[in-house]
């Protein structure tokens, strides 16, 4: 793997949580951005109004799009989420979701809650940075 997570002592085990606290990409590593993927199909319509079926479906795009790049989900090293009308019921699905995709070795994440997104329909969507050594 071409990056190291970190969840120093002193700080909360945020695995539960669906994230770790730092990751470490060793220099000449390259980097993959992946653009934000929601809970599209492949013609782009939301597959599903349900929040947690979105965010399953947006990890799936992450994994489609770095497939592209020879990469997969274990070489994510960072997800930027953001949430419409973020509230602390949410967690639960994202954590769940993480979890289903990366298990005990979780990426950095940073949620952030908005108003809304591109379209009044999108729930979720999630940026990505991968790592390939």
């Amino acid at each position: 793997m071409a990056h190291a997570l970190v969840n120093p002592d002193g700080l909360h085990d945020p695995v539960p949580f669906g994230y770790s606290h730092t990751a470490a990409v060793p220099a000449g590593t390259e980097l993959v951005f992946v653009a934000g993927q929601y809970g599209s199909g492949p013609d782009g319509a939301v597959v599903s109004a349900d929040f947690a079926e979105q965010v399953r479906q947006a990890f799936r795009n992450v994994g489609t799009a770095l497939a592209a790049h020879g990469l997969d989900l274990s070489h994510v090293v960072q997800l930027r989420t953001y949430v419409v009308n973020h509230d602390v019921s949410k967690l639960g699905p994202i954590a769940g979701a993480v979890g289903e995709a990366w298990g005990t070795k979780p990426p950095t994440q940073t949620l952030i809650g908005v108003a809304s997104l591109a379209a009044p329909d999108v729930l979720f969507e999630v940026e990505a940075v991968a790592a390939r050594a």
